[in-house]
């Protein structure tokens, strides 16, 4: 059972979660949540999850792959954290992980209690909804927290509007 959510009570902050991945409709959920954060006095986690599929070989040579998808996820959020910081004030926190992408979300839900929004985009594609909408959206158990999906195709003025 999913701990309390503890983003109304003193000392605490809800916090809006992105999962930052190499879709397009990414920018648009990080732009929105970083502004919802701001005008809401909120906070803001950019969760990168580094698939460990990729670190199936002997010992120095997954230290070595580790380490560079490690340095890669860095730069990404780097890139994003800097793309908050050109539309709002809010500062945010950077989070990275191992493993697959979905248990990995739900622990840091877990594990901190402000979080209290997950903030995805939908694909504005043909193609469907985006992969991590699709297999939340698939799973048999009840997410713990609301999930806001932002249109992918939203204009940032429309954006504006709602936030």
């Amino acid at each position: 059972m999913m701990k309390q959510r503890k983003s109304k009570e003193e000392g605490h902050r809800r916090k809006f979660l992105v999962v930052i991945d190499d879709t397009p409709e990414c920018h648009r959920a990080l732009i929105y949540a970083a502004r919802r954060a701001e005008s809401t006095g909120g906070g803001l986690v950019l969760l990168y999850v580094i698939s460990t599929g990729e670190f199936q070989h002997w010992i120095g040579v997954e230290d070595i792959m580790r380490a560079e998808a490690r340095e890669e996820a860095e730069g990404i959020l780097a890139r994003y954290e800097n793309e908050v910081n050109s539309v709002s004030t809010v500062r945010p926190e950077l989070v990275i992980l191992e493993g697959q992408r979905a248990p990995q979300i739900l622990e840091l839900i877990e594990e901190d209690e402000d979080i209290a929004i997950l903030v995805l985009a939908a694909a504005s594609g043909s193609e469907g909804p985006g992969p991590l909408i699709t297999s939340l959206a698939t799973k048999n158990d009840a997410f713990p927290i609301p999930v806001t999906i932002v249109p992918g195709d939203l204009a940032d003025e429309d954006m504006d509007a709602i936030v």
